[in-house]
């Protein structure tokens, strides 16, 4: 399939949207009125879930991380058509992959007075495990399906097999509360919330780094080894991307994606129901790779049959421009959405988003500040400035 497939640029751009409207603050607003279902709804499916379970939120990092998967199978043919070798593409790969990292690392540096060593964002996850998704997209198929079976199976016995916290041991030490409503009993303790072998990982490796503090846990509970099973959810993405490559028709490829959607969502959800493994996407559990893969299969399947089925890309414009600079957009949130946000408040008050009320300010504000940083992104596409690494 040489032609672009507008499909994949728009449903990275529908993510990356989906990052951007946190400045719409539906959850304060939420809390501003209560008993308003719909806000409620909202409020939800724009914030991450405290522990097990899935918001619209949290499918955010699985996607973006799904999605390069996908490109690599178009990107590797590419280039192996341009003549490059193999050792020149590995050593793009890892260069690449070194870049996001140090990238992640400096974004989240921005409000610390010094380098702020975690690895836990969505680019340094992915460039931690970028190079070997390049490699392993250099393998044959049965060979991506291996690695992603013991990827899931060994970073599962990881946790499994690690010893469980002492009795009596006290939460407080590591950030959680004894009273935290979401605390995990029984054999799914091994993926409590920072009292997990990953935890442990983190508070001897991050204090190989210059801290101002001594890392102890991390206030969410996310961890640095959350890379491996996100390599898991990438090589997902490698997996869908060689579909869409073969020879299958239009309608083959949506069965195939919808029958693995299908078949993703049910066995993650099992092992969390049966208590096998909790649906924990904070530490990225293997059922969480299975559960939130299913939708990005599902996603996939609907933006590749509205976008290049049916030929519908004028209506997905709006989201092309984001996706198409991805990076971009995903700088703009760290540099730029701040000064954006108190610029409107300086040049033009407040009253102009006090038509609705002062409940409903954060989304008239965010609105305006949503619709300046899609402009920047339109401006930069109009004049093919795309942020490329």
């Amino acid at each position: 399939m040489k032609e672009r497939l507008v499909s994949l640029d728009a449903y990275r751009g529908f993510v990356m949207l989906l990052m951007l409207a946190e400045v719409l603050h539906w959850e304060d607003i939420a809390k501003a009125v209560p008993g308003n279902a719909f806000l409620a709804f909202m409020g939800h499916h724009q914030s991450h879930v405290s522990w097990e379970g899935c918001s619209l939120h949290d499918l955010i990092q699985p996607s973006f991380s799904f999605l390069v998967g996908v490109a690599l199978p178009f990107s590797l043919s590419s280039r192996l058509a341009q003549g490059q070798s193999k050792a020149q593409l590995i050593r793009h790969a890892f260069g690449r992959a070194l870049t996001l990292i140090l990238l992640g690392i400096f974004l989240r540096s921005l409000s610390h007075p010094q380098t702020y060593f975690t690895f836990e964002d969505t680019l340094t996850q992915i460039g931690l495990g970028y190079g070997f998704l390049f490699l392993l997209g250099l393998a044959p198929r049965k060979v991506q399906w291996a690695a992603l079976g013991v990827i899931l199976v060994g970073y599962w016995a990881a946790f499994a097999l690690s010893p469980l916290p002492p009795p009596g041991f006290d939460t407080l030490t590591v950030g959680v509360k004894p009273e935290w409503p979401h605390h995990l009993s029984g054999f799914a303790a091994h993926w409590e919330k920072n009292a997990n072998v990953a935890m442990r990982f983190d508070q001897w490796f991050l204090n190989l780094f210059p801290r101002e503090e001594t890392f102890r846990f991390n206030g969410g509970g996310y961890a640095t080894l959350s890379f491996i099973p996100t390599l898991g959810t990438m090589l997902l993405g490698l997996l869908a991307g060689g579909i869409l490559r073969n020879t299958q028709s239009p309608q083959q490829r949506l069965r195939v994606f919808l029958m693995t959607a299908a078949v993703l969502l049910l066995v993650g959800s099992l092992l969390g129901w049966l208590g096998v493994c909790p649906v924990v996407k904070r530490i990225w559990t293997p059922s969480w790779v299975l559960f939130s893969g299913g939708w990005c299969f599902v996603f996939l399947a609907a933006f590749y049959y509205f976008v290049d089925v049916r030929g519908q890309k004028r209506p997905v414009f709006a989201l092309v421009v984001i996706g198409m600079n991805s990076i971009a957009a995903y700088c703009l949130s760290w540099l730029v959405m701040e000064l954006v946000e108190k610029a409107l408040y300086r040049h033009l008050g407040h009253t102009p988003f006090l038509i609705f009320g002062t409940a409903y300010e954060p989304l008239l504000h965010g609105s305006a500040t949503l619709a300046l940083l899609w402009w920047i992104l339109f401006w930069m596409h109009r004049r093919q400035l795309f942020l490329r690494i």
